[in-house]
C-alpha cells in the first residue's frame, strides 16, 4: 500500500506540474510615431487578448505607457514580451533595468522583442541583445525601408507551426547583427527588393555592406529565433509597424507561437489559434494625430499606406 500511495503522489504531482500555466509578461511602451504606428499599447492588448482566446494554459499580464513591472511580476514571468522604442530610448535602458532582466534571463526566462524594440545601442545593451536574443539592429549596419516581403516557405521549427506563406508591407528591418554563439533559426526571410536601397547611407538607411547583400539577391531575415548555450530562448521580429498588420492571421501566429515558445511552452500543431475583429483591431488606440490620417494608415493588411507618413516614421529613427 505504501508503495502504491508513493505511486499516486508522483503521478499526481506530475499531472498538476505538466498543467501549471506558462506565466507571459508583455510590456508596452509610450505612444510613438504617427496614428496607426508604433501603436504598442493597442497591440500589446491585442495579443494579450489572443492568449487569453487561446485556450492554452497561459496567464498573461500587461503593462502599457512604458510602466515597468514589479520585481516580482519579472521573476515570475517565463518569457518577456517587449514591444516599444528603441534606440538610446529603449524601454530597458532606464534606471537598473538591464540588470533586473539579466538575473531574468540568466534563470532562463524567454524575451521577445517587436519592431523597434529590437534596436538597442552597440555599446550599451548590444552585447546582452546578442546573448539574450542571438541578434539586434545595429545602427550603421541594419535598415529599416518600408518594402512588402513576400515569405514563400518556413524553416522546420515550432514557431513555424500553422504558417502559410504570405505577403505584406512593414517597415521590415533587415542585416541584423547575429552572435555567432548558442543556435538561430531564421523563421521569417525574403528577398529585399533594390528599392529598399533608395536612400543614401546613414545610421539606419543603407551601408556597404548591406547594399552588397542586396544586390546579390540574398535573402534577407527579418524574424529568428534563438536558442543560447544555456537553454535560454529569445525571438526578434522586425515588423510591427504598421498597427493594423496585426490583422493579418499570419502575423499575429508567429508572433503568438513564439511567445509560448520562448516560454518553453508546447506550440499547438497549427498555431495558436486567434481571430480579430475590425473593431477588436482599432480598440485602444494611443489618441494621437489627425483621424484621417489614422484611417489612411488603418487599412487592411497588406494595403498601401501613405508613402508620406510612411517617410516622416522612417526620418524619426
Amino acid at each position: 500500500m505504501k508503495l502504491h500511495t508513493i505511486l499516486a503522489a508522483f503521478f499526481i504531482s506530475t499531472l498538476c506540474h505538466a498543467e501549471e500555466p506558462k506565466n507571459i509578461l508583455l510590456l508596452a511602451g509610450r505612444p510613438s510615431h504617427g496614428p496607426g504606428a508604433h501603436e504598442h499599447n493597442a497591440g500589446v492588448l491585442l495579443l494579450k487578448k489572443c492568449l487569453d482566446e487561446s485556450g492554452l494554459p497561459i496567464e498573461s499580464t500587461a503593462t502599457q505607457n512604458g510602466e515597468w513591472p514589479s520585481r516580482d511580476q519579472l521573476a515570475a514571468a517565463d518569457t518577456i514580451l517587449i514591444y516599444c522604442d528603441g534606440g538610446g530610448n529603449h524601454l530597458i535602458l532606464q534606471d537598473d533595468r538591464m540588470q533586473q532582466l539579466a538575473k531574468e534571463m540568466k534563470r532562463g526566462c524567454g524575451l521577445v522583442c517587436l519592431h523597434y524594440a529590437v534596436e538597442i545601442p552597440k555599446d550599451r545593451g548590444g552585447p546582452e541583445m546578442l546573448g539574450w536574443m542571438g541578434g539586434y539592429f545595429e545602427m550603421d549596419w541594419s535598415v529599416n525601408p518600408h518594402w512588402t516581403a513576400d515569405f514563400k516557405s518556413f524553416p522546420t521549427h515550432p514557431i513555424s507551426s500553422g504558417l502559410k506563406p504570405y505577403a505584406l508591407l512593414d517597415e521590415w528591418y533587415f542585416h541584423m547583427r547575429f552572435t555567432d554563439q548558442g543556435k538561430i533559426t531564421h523563421v521569417l526571410s525574403a528577398t529585399a527588393p533594390e528599392e529598399t536601397m533608395n536612400r543614401p547611407d546613414g545610421g539606419h538607411s543603407g551601408n556597404p555592406h548591406v547594399r552588397k547583400a542586396v544586390a546579390a539577391g540574398l535573402p534577407q531575415t527579418v524574424a529568428w529565433a534563438f536558442v543560447n548555450v544555456d537553454g535560454g530562448r529569445g525571438f526578434g521580429f522586425t515588423g510591427g509597424h504598421f498597427h493594423k498588420n496585426w490583422g493579418d492571421d499570419n502575423q499575429r501566429k508567429v508572433v503568438l507561437n513564439a511567445i509560448l515558445w520562448t516560454a518553453k511552452a508546447e506550440v499547438p500543431a497549427d498555431g495558436v489559434p486567434s481571430k480579430v475583429t475590425a473593431e477588436e483591431l482599432v480598440a485602444n488606440l494611443d489618441p494621437k494625430g489627425q483621424q484621417s490620417k489614422r484611417e489612411d494608415n488603418l487599412l487592411l493588411p497588406g494595403a498601401s499606406a501613405d508613402p508620406a507618413f510612411c517617410a516622416a516614421c522612417q526620418a524619426r529613427h
